[in-house]
């Protein structure tokens, strides 16, 4: 198939949704210094962001979700993640859990998502758990963390390798232990507070637990976007990984872009110790911002771009392809780590401003370097893309 060039029209999104997005921004940003204490989403922001539907934005039209493209997901998370990098971070989490509703029955998804409005669905991972097949479903054993927004969530998502009655996994025809995601609901677990971190302090990533929890077996799916997927829409031939790609390089955009707006406000006025004229006079400190504006808005372009050109392959009935997942993966850990070269030279050039709790260069720094640390922000992605393109065998688990 030939490429799809997008348009300008195409890389802007839906403008309604976004627009809920930036009216919210001023809220968010209220809020950050809240969230940097209290290590949660306070409670009244999180009411503007149920009112305002961001939780539902790839949740399916049939659950009463939004349904919106991923180019339009990249533009909210974005928007936000320029007030508060947690906040985004949170909406990013829940956007990829509820596209789970496309995988339920159509019954069991409306119990969970569609008669609630402020459902909300969280989930990390475990290296030590189980699912044993029972009668009706499973019982869940384990511990869970990095369950990114769990603490406002109505509903966790358990991910268990399954094992058959007698104890011996349960494989599939090719030989692999099959794996499935358990839904549970949020009171049901048992919470251990962990997350004491550099930065995202707010998204509340902390630790469940189970134990011989019983689970019905339609209360489970498998998260691979080509099985028991009941969604017919274009959102839903790509999976949820590749969304997520797309929403968190959202995030590192947006921590760069505060970054660097708050830096410019800095250089107008700012005359370090032993200089005469403001921080902007300087010839290094303007060539640098402007290379890390370029880097910036060509690594995000770049996965707008490559989004754009997947979606229009998507709408008109394909269903994503291994190349078109290489080439977003390379777009969105390219992003993150531009992202993070603007951070840090806004950071740098802003010279003790910074370094002061509270002020935002300072909170952005932590931000996006708890950004890079994540799954989605690893180097090893290109690695695995290097491998890719050159016909090498290669993990494609995160791609």
């Amino acid at each position: 198939m030939d490429t799809l060039i997008a348009t300008s029209e195409d890389l802007a999104g839906d403008q309604s949704v976004i627009s809920r997005a930036e009216a919210l921004r001023p809220a968010v940003a209220a809020a950050s210094s809240e969230i940097e204490r209290g290590r949660r989403l306070p409670r009244a922001l999180l009411d503007k962001l149920h009112e305002a539907g961001l939780f539902r934005l790839l949740l399916p039209r049939s659950s009463k979700g939004i349904e919106t493209d991923p180019l339009t997901f990249f533009h909210v998370i974005e928007t936000i993640a320029r007030a508060d990098a947690s906040t985004a971070w949170c909406l990013s989490q829940a956007g990829g859990c509820a596209m789970s509703a496309a995988y339920l029955d159509l019954p069991v998804a409306n119990a969970i998502f569609g008669s609630d409005p402020r459902a909300v669905l969280a989930w990390g991972p475990g290296p030590k758990v189980k699912a044993i097949e029972c009668e009706g479903g499973y019982k869940v054993t384990g511990v869970w963390a990095f369950a990114s927004g769990g603490r406002h969530a109505t509903w966790l998502g358990a991910h268990c390798p399954i094992f058959k009655a007698d104890g011996s996994p349960k494989r599939d025809v090719a030989g692999v232990q099959q794996e499935r995601t358990m839904l549970v609901r949020t009171e049901d677990v048992q919470w251990t507070d962990i997350w004491n971190t550099v930065g995202l302090r707010g998204t509340a990533s902390d630790q469940f637990a189970l134990n011989d929890f019983f689970v019905r077996s339609d209360h489970s799916i498998t998260r691979e976007f080509d099985q028991e997927c009941r969604e017919a829409g274009p959102l839903y031939r790509m999976g949820s990984g590749t969304c997520y790609q797309v929403g968190f390089s959202g995030v590192a955009c947006g921590i760069a872009r505060g970054a660097l707006d708050c830096f410019v406000d800095v250089a107008r006025n700012k005359v370090p110790r032993g200089d005469r004229s403001p921080l902007r006079d300087n010839a290094v400190v303007q060539s640098n911002l402007a290379q890390a504006e370029v880097n910036l808005r060509a690594a995000r372009g770049f996965v707008l771009q490559s989004m754009a050109d997947v979606w229009k392959d998507l709408c008109a009935g394909a269903t994503i392809t291994v190349k078109q997942r290489i080439t977003v993966r390379m777009a969105a850990t390219h992003a993150i780590h531009k992202a993070r070269e603007a951070v840090d030279f806004a950071y740098n050039a802003a010279g003790t401003t910074a370094i002061f709790d509270n002020h935002p260069l300072e909170r952005r720094f932590r931000d996006i370097h708890t950004v890079t640390q994540q799954l989605q922000g690893r180097l090893s992605h290109f690695e695995t893309v290097g491998a890719w393109l050159m016909g090498v065998d290669a993990d494609l688990t995160f791609v």
